[in-house]
């Protein structure tokens, strides 16, 4: 099934979820039990501190699922994942919430985010602003927009709630024409995806494609594709230092190990 299908499919059902969810809570009600913006980490924050030292700043990923693999990770235990990448070096933390297609859950990030000090992004699909209120009440420190999910004014309207609720962006772009929409937004955090919305390949040349035209005050990390110290050092290289890294930690049998082994032992790059 093309992923330009289950995209679809995907953001279909969150709607749903927000309709039922909006039963259980109204948007205005949830925004004020909401804590205050001084419980939150400093994800960007975290990140820009190791890239502007040019060293590989990585988002850790903690997945159990995804719709074209299937369950990547039978013994998935969120917190001690947390834990175990705290300790090897990770910057952040990316949790998977959704249920349907990833496995993911509330719980996860919540367990997750308790079992360590790093920042954390609630990666989901974000449609609604509710979503954006949600993410906050969960703890994230980030959430995720993805340009090919969401209209301009869709975006908008989301970055606008989360900058009103002090809660980070990482804004996802697949292709140049994505790219520009990303920067007509006051976003520091792009994230270039090597990964084919239809085909489902990956090519870690579409970051370096990419990458030279994203402004200087921007920080770029790259997504998906992220497998061996050789495509590390052909970021870095290009002087790219940010990383989200999910399915190579999780198919390990020790998944800290591999993020120190992949990141920081034979890349002969200082932590």
């Amino acid at each position: 099934m093309p992923i330009a299908t289950i995209l679809d499919q995907i953001i279909e059902h969150k709607r749903l979820e927000v309709e039922r969810a909006r039963t259980r809570i109204s948007l205005p009600d949830l925004i004020s039990s909401l804590p205050p913006a001084g419980a939150s980490r400093a994800f960007t924050h975290a990140l820009a501190s190791q890239i502007r030292q040019q060293k590989p700043a990585v988002i850790a990923e903690i997945k159990k699922a995804s719709p074209s693999k299937g369950v990547i990770r039978k013994n998935f235990d969120p917190a001690a994942l947390a834990r175990d990448f705290e300790e090897c070096g990770a910057t952040c933390l990316s949790i998977l919430t959704d249920e349907k297609y990833f496995q993911g859950a509330n719980e996860f990030l919540l367990e997750a985010r308790a079992a360590c000090s790093l920042p954390v992004i609630r990666k989901d699909f974000m449609i609604d602003p509710y979503q954006i209120a949600e993410s906050k009440a969960l703890g994230a420190d980030c959430i995720l927009l993805i340009v090919a999910a969401l209209g301009d004014s869709q975006l908008q309207e989301l970055a606008a709630l989360a900058n009103e609720l002090a809660i980070d962006i990482l804004i996802e772009v697949h292709d140049r024409e994505e790219l520009e929409r990303a920067l007509e937004l006051n976003i520091e955090l792009i994230g270039i995806n090597n990964r084919n919305l239809h085909t489902f390949e990956t090519d870690l040349q579409t970051t370096l494609d990419l990458a030279s035209s994203i402004p200087a005050d921007k920080l770029i990390i790259t997504e998906s594709g992220i497998n061996t110290t050789a495509d590390v050092i052909r970021m870095t290289s290009k002087g790219i230092y940010g990383f989200l890294v999910g399915e190579a930690f999780m198919r390990a049998s020790s998944p800290g190990a591999k993020l120190k082994k992949l990141m920081f032992s034979e890349c002969r790059i200082p932590r």
